[in-house]
C-alpha cells in the first residue's frame, strides 16, 4: 500500500520540473499517516540542546539595558552625556544607542553568510560557528578600555547571534515530527525568553557591585556561547542537511533514531525526493524572487519586519530606561524588568501548549489585538502620569499592562515570527528564505535599537501608539495573507500554501514551468496527464 500510495503522491501532488514543483491538488492527508515514527526522548533532548541558540539572543537582548544602568559602565564609556531633566529624554544618546543596536548590523550580514554556510557545511555546524563567536565577542566587550574596543565587541557577538538564529529555527523545524514540529520549534523562542530573564536577574544582581558590576553582566554571555558550542558538537546534523550533502544512510540513520523506528522509508523518501527537487537549483536567492515563491518571498520580509515593530525590542532594550521614564527609581526599574522578564518566560509555555493544537492563525491574531489594546491603553496612563507624578496605582498598573502586552507577544508573534518564516520554504529556498527571514531581523531590530531612545524624547508616550498602529497593520496582515500551516509535514507546505490560500493561490497561477536538466517532457512518471488534471497544475 505504500508504495501505491507512494506513486499517487508523486502523480497527484508533485511533478517535477526545472527546480520548481508542480503540484496537482493538495498535498496527500493520507500520506502522513504513513509517517511511522513519534516523538522520542532523542528528538526531545536534541532540540533542548539546539534551542540553547536562542539564549545567546535572549541574553543580548537582556543585558543591554541594565548594562547601561550600571553608574560604572556609564562614567567609563558616556561621561559626556548631559541627561536634562525630561525623564523621556534622559538616555537620548546616539553613541549609547550604538552600543545595544551595532551588534544587529553584523548579525544581519551574518545571516546572509549563515544561509551559505547552512547550504554547504551543515546546519550543525553553523551552530557551532555561532557559539565560537559569541564567546570571542563576551572577551571583548568584558575587557572593554575604550568605546571602539566595546564596539568591536559587539559586532563580533553580533556575528554570533546571526548564526545560531540562523541555523537553530531550521535545525529545530527539520529534526521535529510534523505534528509536533511547531512546539518543538518554539523551544527556540523559550530559550530566547529564559536568555532574557536570566541577564535581567544578572543585572540586578550586579547593580551594586560598583565600579566593575557591568563586566560581570557581560561576562555571563560566556554561560550561553559554551553550552550551545559544546552542545551542537554532541549533536547529528538533520536528515534533510545530510541527504542534501550526499551522506543518505546517515541520513536515514538519524531520521530512525529520533523518529524511535526502523521504518521511516516513506518520510526518508519524502526528504529524498525534496533533495533531489532542490539539487536542480543553483542560486536559491534568485530562486525564491520568481513568481512561484512569491508567497514565502513576501511572509520571509513582511513577517520579521512586523515582529520588531511591534515594539518588543524597544522594552526588552531599554526596559529600565523606558521605566525611570514612567517615574520609577533605578533599583525599581530594573526589578519591574525582571517581572517582565518572568511574563515573558512563563507565556512563551502557552505557546508550546497551543501551537499544534488550535493552529498559528489564532495565536497570531488573538496576540495582536491583545498587544494594541495594551499599547494604546499604556500610552495614555504615561501620558497621564507625566502629567500628575508620583501616583503608585498608577505607575502599577503601567507595569500590569506592559506584562500583558508582552504576554501577548510571547505566545504570538514572538515564537511564530521565527516558526512560520522557517517552515513554509520548499527545500530548495529553505537556507535563502530563513535567511532573509533573520537578516530583515536583524536589519528592523537595529533600526529600533539605534531610534528608540530618539523617539522616546521625540514623541514621548506616543510611541506607544506609534507601535500600536503597526501592530493594527501586521493583525491584518495575518487574517489576509498568512496561510495555517498546523499538522503540515513541512516539505507539503508549499502544496498548502499555493492550493488553499485564497490569495497566493492566484498570486503563482500560470507561473512559467521549466524542464528539470535530467528530465525530457514526457519521460514517464513526472508528466502531467492531459485532461481535467491538467487544468488542476499549479506551480510550488
Amino acid at each position: 500500500m505504500a508504495g501505491d500510495l507512494r506513486v499517487s503522491h508523486l502523480l497527484s501532488s508533485r511533478v517535477t520540473m526545472g527546480g520548481g514543483t508542480v503540484a496537482v491538488g493538495s498535498f496527500d492527508a493520507e500520506r502522513c499517516k504513513l509517517y511511522t515514527g513519534h516523538t522520542t526522548g532523542a528528538v526531545i533532548l536534541i532540540a533542548v540542546i539546539a534551542a540553547s541558540g536562542g539564549l545567546l539572543f535572549g541574553f543580548d537582548n537582556g543585558i543591554t539595558g541594565g548594562v547601561i544602568s550600571h553608574s560604572g559602565f556609564e562614567a567609563r564609556f558616556f561621561g559626556h552625556h548631559v541627561a536634562g531633566n525630561d525623564p523621556f529624554c534622559k538616555f537620548n544618546d546616539q553613541m549609547l544607542q550604538l552600543f545595544t543596536s551595532c551588534l544587529f548590523l553584523s548579525g544581519a550580514a551574518a545571516a546572509m553568510v549563515g544561509s551559505y554556510t547552512c547550504r554547504r557545511f551543515g546546519r550543525k555546524a553553523t551552530m557551532i560557528a555561532g557559539g565560537a563567536c559569541f564567546l570571542g565577542g563576551t572577551v571583548l566587550v568584558t575587557l572593554a578600555i575604550h568605546m571602539a574596543m566595546l564596539v568591536l565587541g559587539r559586532l563580533v557577538l553580533g556575528v554570533g547571534v546571526g548564526f545560531a538564529t540562523q541555523a537553530t529555527p531550521l535545525y529545530l523545524s527539520e529534526m521535529a515530527p510534523f505534528n509536533m514540529r511547531g512546539a518543538l520549534n518554539i523551544m527556540f523562542q523559550l530559550a530566547v525568553t529564559v536568555g532574557i530573564l536570566g541577564a535581567q536577574l544578572i543585572n540586578f544582581g550586579t547593580q551594586h557591585i560598583k565600579p566593575w558590576g557591568w563586566r560581570l553582566s557581560l561576562a555571563m554571555g560566556a554561560v550561553p556561547s559554551l553550552i550551545l558550542f559544546f552542545g551542537s558538537m554532541l549533536l547529528p546534523d538533520t536528515p534533510n542537511s545530510l541527504v542534501q550533502r550526499g551522506r543518505n544512510e546517515d541520513g536515514r540513520k538519524v531520521l530512525q533514531r529520533i523518529r524511535g523506528t526502523d521504518n521511516v522509508d516513506v518520510e526518508f523518501d519524502d526528504i529524498v525526493e525534496a533533495v533531489r527537487i532542490s539539487a536542480s537549483v543553483k542560486n536559491p536567492w534568485r530562486t525564491i524572487t520568481r513568481r512561484r515563491y512569491w508567497p514565502q518571498l513576501v511572509i520571509s520580509i513582511l513577517v520579521p519586519i512586523f515582529q520588531q515593530l511591534t515594539g518588543i525590542n524597544a522594552i526588552m532594550f531599554y526596559a529600565p530606561q523606558l521605566f525611570q521614564a514612567a517615574g520609577h527609581s533605578a533599583e525599581s526599574a530594573l526589578l519591574s524588568t525582571v517581572i517582565t522578564g518572568a511574563v515573558n518566560v512563563a507565556s512563551t509555555f502557552v505557546a508550546i501548549i497551543l501551537v499544534d493544537r488550535v493552529g498559528r492563525r489564532a495565536l497570531f491574531i488573538e496576540g495582536g489585538i491583545q498587544m494594541l489594546i495594551c499599547e494604546v491603553v499604556v500610552g495614555f496612563l504615561i501620558k497621564q502620569n507625566f502629567e500628575t507624578p508620583g501616583n503608585d496605582a498608577l505607575a502599577s498598573a503601567i507595569i500590569a499592562l506592559i506584562c500583558l502586552y508582552v504576554a501577548g507577544f510571547a505566545w504570538s508573534w514572538g515564537p511564530l515570527g521565527w516558526l512560520v518564516p522557517s517552515e513554509i520554504q520548499p527545500l530548495e529556498t529553505r537556507a535563502a528564505g530563513t535567511g532573509l527571514n533573520t537578516f530583515c531581523n536583524f536589519l528592523f531590530t537595529f533600526f529600533i535599537g539605534q531610534l528608540f531612545l530618539t523617539l522616546l524624547c521625540a514623541l514621548k508616550w506616543g510611541t506607544f501608539l506609534f507601535f500600536g498602529g503597526f501592530v493594527l497593520l501586521m493583525t491584518l496582515f495575518v487574517i489576509l495573507c498568512i496561510p495555517e500551516t498546523k499538522g503540515v509535514p513541512i516539505e507539503e507546505l508549499s502544496e498548502v500554501i499555493i492550493h488553499k490560500h485564497w490569495l497566493w493561490s492566484r498570486v503563482v497561477a500560470g507561473a512559467p514551468l521549466e524542464t528539470a536538466p535530467h528530465e525530457e517532457p514526457g519521460s514517464g512518471l513526472y508528466d502531467v496527464a492531459p485532461g481535467r488534471d491538467q487544468g488542476l497544475a499549479k506551480v510550488v
